[in-house]
């Protein structure tokens, strides 16, 4: 079987990488896998030292209707079993779209948190499957319509998390010119308004007074950091909060979090809850999509009502000074997500999804 895998993003965050871990897996269970993405991207040099077999399309942003026509042509001369589009913002239109065209049977899997219009129905019935990450995904899926067998519910998964040994706390606050003996709280998100970082920075200014050796993290890149640098000077935590970029080997010490704090207010699933609880970190989120479905209120960490930043400083003021909460939280979490979230369950569920679509093209 050969799947071509749709993923416009160009960097590879989230969403590309769960492409990227099922491409994986599924080449290890010899489907052969292509990957078409943005020419020039972040996502297509992972994809290179990852060994994937890969096509680079130029694409002009969310609106560019000659996507449709490349795509196609890429499909004809690939000739794939089917498709797999990951992405959105256009390319979940276009590649249905290009897909029906070249006469491919496709699967989209829908990961953003987000409220649709009865118009998006038409966006799906190209599409043979469309996948939720999360029931909360499915309920927003099934109010314009979808239903079984077109709607399917498949979560995101992940690797065993692999510290590197390397990765000391010495090490870890030498890179970020941190005392040693600073408690660190991990923020892993693109710096966009969906993400909560008002929220947390609001949060924060409680939880910097309460845990003086508690430094703020925010891993990740995007439009708001300038207004979001301009807000931590505004509120006077720039001794407490720091802004560590995007760090394409956070896996090898996101082990080393105190607590992960995750404020966003609208969240497919939660990626980088997940990579958290895998390396044995607890974490403090808000109730918001589907976060409650990964994160166990009191057993793997704290869920408080979306946009409470007072109740959010209360949970993660409650987890930095209770050491031994944190490292049973942290214990349930690693438990959990290696119980639950396993990587070649995810792979099963997509292949079985495959099969059936195959066999609907061959009748």
């Amino acid at each position: 079987m050969h799947v071509v895998h749709l993923e416009t993003g160009r960097h590879p965050y989230g969403g590309a990488r769960q492409a990227l871990i099922l491409m994986r897996g599924l080449k290890a269970r010899s489907v052969e896998g292509t990957l078409a993405c943005t020419a020039g991207g972040q996502l297509a040099g992972e994809a290179r030292r990852l060994g994937l077999a890969l096509r680079e399309l130029p694409m002009r942003g969310d609106h560019d209707l000659g996507f449709i026509g490349r795509f196609a042509t890429l499909l004809r001369e690939l000739q794939p079993d089917l498709v797999h589009v990951h992405s959105r913002r256009g390319a979940d239109w276009f590649g249905g779209l290009a897909a029906r065209r070249a006469g491919i049977p496709a699967l989209l899997t829908r990961r953003v948190d987000r409220s649709e219009g009865l118009l998006s129905r038409l966006k799906y019935r190209p599409y043979g499957r469309v996948v939720a990450i999360s029931t909360a995904i499915r309920r927003q899926l099934e109010s314009v319509g979808l239903r079984p067998p077109q709607l399917a519910l498949v979560r995101s998964a992940v690797e065993p998390a692999l510290q590197d040994p390397a990765w000391s706390r010495e090490r870890l606050a030498r890179e970020f010119a941190l005392d040693p003996r600073c408690q660190l709280v991990g923020c892993v998100s693109q710096l966009i308004a969906r993400k909560g970082h008002a929220e947390l920075l609001q949060a924060w200014r409680a939880v910097a007074p309460a845990c003086p050796q508690a430094r703020l993290l925010l891993f990740g890149q995007g439009p708001l950091e300038a207004s979001l640098r301009r807000r931590v000077r505004t509120l006077g935590l720039e001794a407490s909060v720091l802004f560590a970029g995007f760090r394409p080997d956070l896996a090898s010490f996101i082990g080393r979090l105190d607590v992960l704090a995750h404020a966003a207010s609208a969240e497919g699933l939660g990626l980088a809850v997940l990579e958290a609880e895998a390396a044995g970190v607890p974490v403090v989120a808000f109730r918001a999509g589907g976060v409650p479905e990964i994160v166990a209120d009191g057993r793997t960490g704290y869920l408080v009502r979306a946009g409470d930043a007072a109740a959010f400083a209360i949970a993660l003021t409650e987890l930095l000074q209770n050491e031994a909460r944190r490292k049973a939280l942290g214990a349930a979490a690693w438990d959990w997500v290696a119980r639950e979230f396993r990587v070649a369950d995810m792979v099963d569920a997509y292949l079985t999804l495959y099969r059936d679509l195959a066999e609907t093209r061959s009748r």
